[in-house]
């Protein structure tokens, strides 16, 4: 069972999605949940199958204190590297709230930001803490609706299946077809 908070303060969980891929955004969220909030079922997004991960995205929306999520696209990538680009999107996430945290718990060992709101790294954060396991959820339903969308320009590349990821048959789509705009350049493609 997962544990609501890492403290008595105004928390926001954080993680991202996306970063493996090879195609597509990082998509981060930040997510404030009500102290009293429970679910049995909340967890990790990887470990949730795609309907269950549709229907607690419902559940967070609808009892999150606030929640922010945001996509950094390919080109943002590309200049700064994956690493830099998912703490951008989770740091954009976490500013883009409407209430000020006074705590953030980030899934993952590697965060830093600007502002004076003291966080704590915690690796596998997404299977120990509910805020965490929300917006690890918000930011995989949000980022693999954008595949989906973008796969149906480029349907060659089955983004609707694979979500960008380095599938056999992605890799060997961009063999035969070449890259797309969406493509991460930088990254080993083949």
């Amino acid at each position: 069972m997962l544990i609501n908070s890492y403290s008595k303060l105004i928390e926001c969980g954080t993680d991202e999605a996306g970063r493996g891929c090879l195609a597509g955004p990082v998509t981060a969220a930040a997510v404030i949940l009500p102290n009293d909030f429970r679910n049995t079922e909340l967890n990790d997004s990887k470990k949730l199958s795609e309907s269950k991960r549709n229907d607690l995205k419902k559940i967070i929306i609808e009892k999150a204190i606030d929640y922010s999520i945001v996509h950094i696209p390919e080109q943002v990538i590309e200049k700064i590297n994956i690493l830099n680009a998912s703490i951008l999107a989770m740091n954009t996430a976490i500013e883009n709230l409407k209430i000020v945290p006074e705590f953030i718990i980030v899934d993952g060992n590697k965060f830093n930001t600007k502002n004076k709101i003291p966080f704590k790294c915690i690796i596998k954060g997404d299977s120990k803490y509910m805020s965490i396991a929300a917006a690890s959820i918000l930011a995989k339903t949000s980022r693999d609706e954008l595949m989906f969308s973008l796969s149906k320009k480029f349907p060659l590349y089955q983004w609707n299946k694979n979500k960008g990821y380095p599938t056999k048959k992605h890799r060997i789509a961009i063999s035969k077809y070449g890259i797309t705009k969406h493509h991460r350049k930088k990254f080993k493609l083949l």
